[in-house]
């Protein structure tokens, strides 16, 4: 079962990483995260990042250690993950990994209403998502090409997960366009039926 976490969101398990490596200031957490490109994977929203640094060390999972100036720069604090902090981690990773978690996409929105559109409509708008599925799977192909001359696969197995995603999806948007551009899809004729008699427009 999936626990109710005192900080549930993923930033927090970004910085409790990025923290379990070595003490840092959050500039330098925000560096290191965007480097590595943590803010795509984990969807982070840069705007709570130092709230979530607060409520962090309020529930005893980070500590402040230190305050540094380099010349003029504003003082910077910095921290370091908790005992408390790194179990944290540990057990979240493991649920994570292991349960499985009700997922909502925006994609799976649009589809569970979309016979609101025509079907003629709905294949236009099911081309332009693969055109851009099929763009963005040849980009990230050849950017974890390049990655693997550099970083070992255990550092970058995320990024192959989302690509595995995007083909799988791109083969499920391709296959009901197929059904739809043939007339082959069960309910086709009543789709369009159905919009006809609320005077739609778009079939």
């Amino acid at each position: 079962m999936v626990k109710r976490r005192k900080v549930g969101n993923l930033l927090a398990l970004a910085i409790l990483s990025t923290l379990n490596e070595r003490p840092t200031h959050p500039y330098e957490m925000a560096s290191i995260l965007k480097s590595r490109g943590k803010d795509r994977d984990m969807g982070i929203k840069w705007g709570s990042f130092y709230t979530v640094i607060a409520n962090l060390g309020k529930h005893g999972f980070i500590e402040a250690v230190e305050s540094t100036r380099d010349g003029a720069r504003p003082e910077r604090t910095v921290y370091r993950i908790t005992d408390a902090g790194r179990d944290e981690l540990l057990d979240w990773l493991r649920e994570l990994l292991a349960e499985l978690a009700p997922e909502e996409p925006k994609f799976v929105a649009g589809l569970s209403v979309m016979a609101w559109l025509g079907p003629d409509e709905v294949i236009a708008l099911l081309r332009t998502r693969l055109a851009a599925l099929d763009e963005e799977i040849a980009s990230a192909r050849a950017e974890s090409a390049r990655f693997l001359e550099e970083v070992p696969r255990l550092m970058l197995v995320e990024g192959e997960y989302h690509l595995a995603m995007r083909v799988a999806e791109a083969e499920w948007v391709r296959s009901i366009l197929g059904e739809l551009t043939s007339g082959s899809m069960p309910g086709l004729a009543e789709w369009r039926d159905f919009l006809a008699e609320r005077g739609s427009t778009r079939s």
